[in-house]
C-alpha cells in the first residue's frame, strides 16, 4: 500500500497525510474536547494551551433566551482565557462541562440526556436561580450532577444577583456625591406577584398604614419601565426589597438593582441578617428583623429621613465600592471556568433536593 501511494504522490505529500492522520487519531484517542469545539468557533485561532481550555456546553439557554456565540466571548467579552462557550449539543462529548437550568427541565421542556455515552470526565452542573419553592422536584435527578450553581454562598459555583465591587473613586468624592437628589417619596415598592399568603404582603399591609408608601408594578396595574422606574426610585428614601420567598441566601435584583443601583436604602426581608452582611456592609441596610413590631420599624423610617446625616450615613459603603447586578448569561458561564481548579473532581450529588432545600 506504502509502495503504491508513493507511485501516485510525492514524498512530500505522503509525509502531509500521515501527519494529519496521526493528528486525527491522537485528538480521538486522546479526546482533546475544548480543542475541536475551540477550533469549530474559531476558524483562524491565535496559539494556545490546548491542555488548559475548558469547554462549557450551554444544553439549552434559560427560558430559551438564546444568544449568539461568535468568536472567543469569554477572553474577549470578559477577560477570561481558555474557556470555550458552545450551544451545539453535537458537541456533547466534546464537553468538560455540560450546564443545564433547573426550569426546563420540572416543566418538561427538556430532558437529562442519559441516554447517551457521557465520557468519563464530564461534569454536569445543575444551574438555578429561583429559590427551592420554585425549583419543583428535584429528587429524579438524585445521581446525575456533580456541581451546582445558583445564588447559594454554598454552591460549587456561586451566581449572584449582584454583588459589590471594590472600586477607587480618587479623593474629593463625598457621601452626597451618590445621593440622588430630589428626593420626594418617604417609601415605595415595585410588585408584580402579590399574594396573599406571602409574608411581605402581612408587613406591607401593616407598614402603609403607618407611614406612606407609594406601590407600583403589574400587581397594582402601575408598570414602569426600566427609565421611569429608576427615576422613580431615586426620588424614594427608602425601598422596600421584599423577597417573595425566604430562602437561604436568597438576596435578588430587589436589592441589588432596585435600591443599591438606583439609589435608596433598602429595607430588606429575606433571609436573616447575618446572610445579607455575608455580601453588603451590615450599616448599608434596614432589616425588618431588626425591629420588635411593624410600628416600630415605620416610626424608624420616618425619624431617619428626616435626619440627613444619619441617613446619609447608609450611603457610606459608595465610597469604596460601586454594585454590579447580574450581567447575562454568557457572562455567567464563562466565570464558571476559573473556578474549575477549585472543584471536587469525583462529586456526585446522590441527593440534589436535600441540598437545595437545607
Amino acid at each position: 500500500m506504502v509502495k503504491l501511494c508513493a507511485h501516485r504522490w510525492t514524498i512530500p505529500a505522503v509525509v502531509l497525510v500521515c501527519l494529519t492522520l496521526i493528528g486525527s487519531l491522537l485528538i480521538h484517542e486522546l479526546q482533546w474536547p475544548s480543542l475541536v469545539a475551540f477550533r469549530a468557533q474559531m476558524p483562524d485561532p491565535k496559539p494556545v494551551d490546548i491542555t488548559n481550555i475548558t469547554t462549557i456546553l450551554i444544553w439549552y439557554w434559560p427560558f430559551d433566551q438564546r444568544t449568539a456565540l461568535e468568536g472567543n466571548v469569554c477572553r474577549e467579552r470578559f477577560g477570561i482565557p481558555n474557556c470555550i462557550l458552545v450551544d451545539d449539543q453535537s458537541l456533547f462529548s466534546l464537553a468538560d462541562f455540560v450546564v443545564f437550568h433547573n426550569r426546563e427541565l420540572i416543566n418538561g421542556q427538556q430532558r437529562l440526556p442519559v441516554h447517551l455515552p457521557r465520557p468519563q470526565k464530564q461534569r454536569w452542573l445543575w444551574y438555578s436561580l429561583e429559590s427551592p419553592v420554585h425549583n419543583g422536584n428535584l429528587r429524579p435527578f438524585a445521581g446525575h450532577f456533580n456541581c451546582t450553581m445558583s445564588y447559594r454562598l454554598d454552591a460549587d459555583i456561586t451566581s449572584p444577583y449582584g454583588r459589590l465591587v471594590p472600586q477607587n473613586f480618587g479623593t474629593g468624592s463625598t457621601v452626597e456625591d451618590f445621593i440622588p437628589k430630589d428626593k420626594s417619596s418617604l417609601a415605595c415598592w415595585v410588585v408584580s406577584n402579590y399574594a396573599p399568603h406571602h409574608k411581605r404582603t402581612e408587613v406591607y399591609n401593616k407598614l402603609k398604614s403607618i407611614i406612606p408608601v407609594n406601590v407600583y408594578g403589574g400587581a397594582v396595574n402601575k408598570r414602569l419601565d426600566d427609565k421611569t422606574m429608576r427615576s422613580t426610585i431615586s426620588r424614594c428614601y427608602f425601598y422596600l426589597a421584599f423577597e417573595n420567598s425566604i430562602s437561604r441566601d436568597y438576596i435578588t435584583e430587589k436589592f441589588w438593582y432596585n435600591a443599591f443601583m438606583i439609589g435608596a436604602v433598602p429595607v430588606v426581608l429575606g433571609p436573616p441578617r447575618e446572610q445579607y452582611e455575608a455580601v453588603a456592609p451590615k450599616d448599608s441596610f434596614i432589616h425588618v428583623d431588626d425591629f420588635q413590631s411593624i410600628e416600630e420599624l415605620g416610626e424608624f423610617l420616618r425619624k431617619l429621613a428626616e435626619d440627613k446625616q444619619r441617613y446619609a450615613s447608609y450611603f457610606n459603603w459608595r465610597l469604596k465600592y460601586t454594585a454590579k447586578r447580574f450581567g447575562d448569561w454568557k457572562e455567567e458561564f464563562c466565570r464558571i471556568c476559573p473556578k474549575v481548579s477549585s472543584l471536587q473532581k469525583q462529586k456526585v450529588y446522590n441527593d440534589l433536593d436535600a441540598w437545595e432545600r437545607k
